[in-house]
C-alpha cells in the first residue's frame, strides 16, 4: 500500500500539472506520514541529497556556460563550422549539428545549445531557403549531442544517483565516442533529408579562412580541453575544475573576446542562480523519493521481476532503453536520472553491464526524451526560437529520430563504445 500512495500521489500530482520537484517532495512527505514515520525525515532526506561536494561541480558548469553564451562564443563557433562543412549537401544544417559539437563541449546543457545556436542558425536557414521544421529538428535532436560530451552536468547527477562510486572522469570520457556518433548519424540524415529537399550548400571558403576561423575560435575551445584534460589526468576533480571553467570563461569573453557587457554578466548569474536553484531542487526532492523507494524495497523488486520476464541481458536492456524512453515523453531529465538510477543501475549490474557503460545509454535515452512531446524542454525552446508549432515539428522530425534512436541501440548493445576511450587512461 505504501508504494500505491507513493507513486499514486506523485502521478496525480503530475497529471494536474505540479512542477516535477514539489511532486516528488510531497509524494515522499504523503508516503511519510502513511508510514507513521518523523515527518523531518522527509527534509533531512532533501538536505543531504544536496549536501554532496560533487554537486559544487554543476553551478559552477551551469555559470560557465552561461558566460559563453552571453558572450559571443556561439557566433565564432558557428562560423568555425560553417568553414569546416558548409560545403556538405545540407550546408547550414551540417553548419548546425557540428556547431552544437563545439558549442556542447562548452555549455553542457542541451537547452543552452538549442537557444543559443538554435538563435544564430535558425534565421540564417530560414532565409536561404531551408524549411523552418528542418531548421528547428536539427537544432533540437543534436542539441543532445551537449549532454554526451564533457562538462555535461548530467553526467555527474549519474554518478551521485549511483552512489557517488563512479567515476565522474570516466563518464566524461565515455560518452565522447558516443556523442560523436550521434552528430555523424545526425549530419547522414540531415545531407538525405536535404538531398530530397534539395538545399543549397555553401561554397568551401579556402584553408587559409578556415585556418582564420579556427584561430578566432581557440580561446573558447581551449575551455574543452582544460575541462577533459584536466579531471582525466587528475590535475583536479571535476568540483574544481567548474570553477577553473567559468573563471576562465568570465577572462575569455571580458579580455580576449571583450564581448562581456555588464548588463550580459548580471543576465548570465541570475540564469545561472535560477537554473542551479531548479536543478537542485529536483535533487533534493527526488533523493527523499528515491530514498523512500529503497526503503520499500522497489529495486530489488524490480530486479526480481526482470529476472522473471527473462535472464538475456540484449532483452533486458531493450526492456529498460524502453521503458526510459516512456517516462522521459513526460518527466524532465534531472528528476528522472535521480529517481531511475536507484532503480535501474542494480538490474544492469545484475546482468553484466558496466555502470560506466550504462550511465551513457541512459543520459543519452532520457536526451532523447528531452525532444519529444509532450514534456520535451529542448523541443519547447527549439519550437520558440524558429516559432513554430510543436505539431509541424514533429510531422517531419522523424529523420533525425531514428538517427538518434539507431546511435542508442548501437551505444547499448557494443559496450565498447563506451568503455574503450576511458580503458585508455586506466
Amino acid at each position: 500500500m505504501e508504494l500505491w500512495v507513493l507513486f499514486g500521489t506523485f502521478a496525480m500530482l503530475l497529471l494536474i500539472g505540479t512542477p516535477v520537484a514539489f511532486c516528488l517532495g510531497i509524494a515522499a512527505f504523503a508516503t511519510v506520514l502513511y508510514m507513521d514515520l518523523p515527518p523531518m525525515v522527509v527534509f533531512q532526506r532533501l538536505n543531504s541529497g544536496v549536501s554532496v561536494f560533487a554537486l559544487m561541480a554543476i553551478p559552477f558548469f551551469i555559470f560557465a556556460g552561461e558566460l559563453m553564451v552571453r558572450g559571443d562564443i556561439a557566433r565564432r563557433l558557428v562560423a568555425l563550422a560553417g568553414g569546416l562543412v558548409g560545403h556538405l549537401k545540407g550546408g547550414l544544417g551540417q553548419v548546425n549539428i557540428s556547431a552544437s559539437v563545439l558549442f556542447g563541449g562548452i555549455s553542457g546543457s542541451a537547452a543552452a545549445d538549442a537557444s543559443a545556436i538554435g538563435g544564430l542558425m535558425v534565421p540564417q536557414m530560414k532565409a536561404k531557403g531551408y524549411g523552418v521544421d528542418y531548421a528547428v529538428n536539427i537544432t533540437v535532436v543534436s542539441s543532445i549531442i551537449a549532454l554526451l560530451i564533457p562538462p555535461s552536468h548530467n553526467m555527474i547527477i549519474y554518478a551521485i544517483a549511483g552512489g557517488g562510486r563512479i567515476s565522474i572522469a570516466d563518464l566524461f570520457t565515455a560518452g565522447i565516442i558516443p556523442g560523436l556518433m550521434l552528430a555523424l548519424s545526425l549530419m547522414t540524415a540531415a545531407w538525405i533529408v536535404a538531398r530530397r529537399r534539395g538545399y543549397p550548400t555553401d561554397p568551401f571558403p579556402g584553408w587559409l579562412a578556415v585556418a582564420g576561423l579556427l584561430v578566432n575560435a581557440v580561446p573558447g575551445l581551449l575551455l574543452i580541453g582544460i575541462i577533459f584534460f584536466g579531471v582525466r589526468s587528475g590535475i583536479f576533480t571535476a568540483s574544481e575544475s567548474s570553477c577553473i571553467a567559468a573563471v576562465y570563461a568570465l577572462l575569455v569573453t571580458t579580455l580576449a573576446y571583450r564581448t562581456m557587457s555588464w548588463p550580459n554578466f548580471v543576465a548570465a548569474t541570475m540564469a545561472a542562480v535560477r537554473t542551479t536553484a531548479m536543478v537542485l531542487m529536483v535533487i533534493g526532492c527526488a533523493a527523499a523519493f528515491g530514498w523512500l523507494m529503497a526503503l520499500l524495497k522497489v529495486p530489488a523488486s524490480m530486479i526480481a521481476a526482470m529476472q522473471g520476464i527473462s535472464d538475456n541481458p540484449i532483452v533486458i536492456l531493450l526492456l529498460i532503453n524502453l521503458i526510459l524512453l516512456l517516462l522521459g515523453t513526460f518527466m524532465d531529465m534531472s528528476p528522472l536520472i535521480v529517481i531511475t538510477t536507484p532503480i535501474f543501475l542494480p538490474v544492469a549490474t545484475a546482468f553484466g553491464v558496466d555502470p560506466v557503460h550504462f550511465g551513457v545509454i541512459m543520459i543519452l535515452n532520457l536526451g532523447i526524451g528531452l525532444c519529444t512531446p509532450p514534456v520535451g524542454a529542448v523541443l519547447f525552446v527549439g519550437c520558440a526560437v524558429g516559432r513554430i508549432g510543436i505539431g509541424q515539428a514533429m510531422r517531419t522530425i522523424w529523420p533525425f529520430y531514428g538517427a538518434a534512436f539507431v546511435t542508442l541501440m548501437l551505444v547499448t548493445y557494443i559496450p565498447a563504445l563506451s568503455l574503450w576511450l576511458p580503458s585508455l587512461f586506466r
